[in-house]
């Protein structure tokens, strides 16, 4: 089983327990608060992922981690989980598919947007009003300016890409002139 998919089921088993103790923010919080440090802290992430340390050692590091931290009782089980299971490696792409898990229940979906100037805030939400309408969801939008797509837009909605930029028109106009020779 890959680490992405084993990530999936942790995070999958933890968004239940919190789903059903109706703490969801608090364990979102919780894991970004740790994952922040873990992300920070280059020892901390070599003890909690080194193998041949012992897992005694992780446990006490684990332990004042959580005393000072102070997560929920579903996010402590899962951080001792993780450090008794030597399997902390996979605590990224957890709190990623929790997250993902997190804006699916709540039915919002991220839309990353790219455009050659920036937009207006009035554009964005009217483009962002569009999505919206055409997903079912609310969107949440990311903006970003990128000149080498000249002008339009590109818009990238959960795993759906929506390319109205003028560097694709040109190319597919390339495309075709080369093919009809």
């Amino acid at each position: 089983m890959s680490d992405r998919a084993s990530a999936s089921r942790y995070a999958k088993a933890l968004f239940e327990v919190v789903l059903k103790e109706k703490i969801l923010d608090r364990a979102d919080k919780d894991l970004v608060a740790f994952l922040a440090l873990f992300k920070e802290h280059a020892d901390l992430r070599e003890v909690l992922t080194n193998p041949v340390l012992p897992i005694n050692a992780k446990r006490g590091v684990i332990k004042q981690l959580i005393d000072r931290l102070e997560p929920t009782t579903p996010v402590a089980r899962l951080l001792n989980l993780l450090t008794d299971r030597n399997r902390f490696n996979l605590f990224p792409d957890l709190v990623d598919v929790y997250q993902k898990q997190l804006m699916d229940h709540r039915n919002v979906i991220q839309a990353e947007l790219v455009t050659a100037t920036p937009l207006s805030n009035k554009q964005a939400e009217q483009l962002e009003q569009r999505f919206s309408k055409a997903t079912g969801r609310t969107v949440t939008m990311n903006r970003k300016v990128d000149k080498d797509i000249l002008g339009g837009v590109t818009a990238r909605l959960g795993s759906t890409v929506y390319d109205a930029s003028i560097a694709t028109q040109l190319a597919r106009i390339r495309e075709r002139l080369i093919a009809e020779g």
